[in-house]
């Protein structure tokens, strides 16, 4: 199969896989390979009347937390930070007290800002784990979208909601809480709000113009397109007027296009953000879910067992949103498909992109 065969071979499976359900507004797909000169880019859907573009911005849900491991992996290489550091050298005993209570003794103080870059805090995750009583958080802020949140008050909320799940660095668990901890963390140590160290660190150095802290920061450049709406449980949500989901924080609440989620992937994987040393930090990776191991803010998706040339590592988010790269074919592959519960479809979705990829230039 040649190149051209292949983009229109994957240019259907697009159209079929955002076509293929109506939770899914709107599609963005960009696959990139230096070394095979692939550029495609592609679009579906809609964002109300107006068709899907490939430069729209969209919600790239989980995938921030990359932003917010790299800027953690930043302060460290600058010697302003060190992973094995409890956490309560940087964030006040009011917000600590009873954080992390497991079997009735407190751990908190052994928390280690690792355990927070690499999910094994122990601490509950406060977006997708229902309390025993009372309304999700996710149901919290679809049905009071007005609603400010700030990253200390998910803390709280978490504390008064939900419980440890265990002792810190005995498991992995996702916890989107201590990622929020995190953004408060930079803060901390940068002197600004969490928005503006990431404009600062990375969008501003990397020309990363459309990409922004939705609720809390501007893109240097305005789109002509609007941003895509996303769809979460049983609503259509435009998220830029759900002022609640500020609340999502360092945890993901950035917004930005495909052709930026490629600038910052490629800076990331040829070193121009970090060095080996620390990008390689990034990639001690863990068991987190079948198939997935979580590093330091980094995903590697094991896509068949014993071997490794369909593995990517990079991003993923709950919306159906990826920012992956695979070495061994040099391919890199980023999109999104806007709803809630298209994770699993979306990785079946990249595998079969990097094999129909690999058949033709093969």
């Amino acid at each position: 199969m040649k190149l051209e065969e292949a983009k229109i071979s994957i240019e259907g499976k697009f159209k079929r896989m955002v076509n293929s359900s109506d939770k899914i507004p709107s599609g963005y797909l960009l696959i990139h390979s230096d070394q095979h000169s692939i550029h495609w880019s592609m679009a579906d859907g809609n964002t109300d009347s107006l068709p899907a573009h490939v430069d729209q911005p969209f919600h790239t849900a989980s995938i921030a937390k990359v932003f917010t491991a790299t800027l953690i992996a930043l302060l460290v290489q600058e010697g302003k930070l060190n992973y094995a550091e409890p956490i309560n050298k940087y964030l006040s005993d009011e917000l600590l007290d009873g954080l992390h209570i497991y079997k009735g003794i407190d751990y908190t103080k052994d928390i280690r800002i690792e355990h927070l870059v690499n999910n094994t805090s122990g601490l509950p995750d406060f977006y997708e784990e229902k309390p025993k009583q009372g309304k999700s958080f996710l149901d919290i802020i679809l049905d009071d979208p007005k609603r400010r949140w700030t990253g200390q008050e998910t803390i709280e909320w978490t504390k008064h909601n939900l419980k440890a799940r265990f002792k810190p660095g005995e498991k992995c668990h996702y916890t989107n809480t201590a990622y929020n901890l995190l953004g408060l963390i930079i803060e901390n140590v940068t002197s600004k709000p969490y928005h503006e160290a990431l404009h600062e660190y990375l969008f501003k150095p990397l020309n990363m113009k459309h990409t922004y802290l939705s609720h809390y920061s501007e893109p240097e450049e305005q789109s002509a397109y609007p941003v895509a709406k996303v769809y979460l449980k049983d609503r259509k949500v435009n998220v830029e007027e759900y002022i609640s989901t500020s609340s999502i924080y360092a945890s993901g609440q950035t917004v930005s296009t495909s052709k930026d989620l490629l600038t910052f992937m490629k800076a990331l994987v040829e070193y121009q953000l970090l060095s080996k040393v620390s990008l390689d930090k990034m990639k001690q990776w863990r068991k987190l879910w079948m198939g997935i191991d979580y590093g330091y803010g980094l995903m590697k998706i094991r896509m068949m067992p014993f071997t490794e040339k369909y593995n990517v590592w990079g991003g993923l988010g709950s919306l159906g949103s990826f920012m992956l790269y695979n070495p061994t074919n040099d391919i890199y592959i980023i999109g999104s498909f806007n709803s809630r519960g298209f994770v699993g479809k979306s990785v079946r979705f990249v595998y079969s992109v990097i094999r129909i990829i690999v058949k033709a230039t093969n």
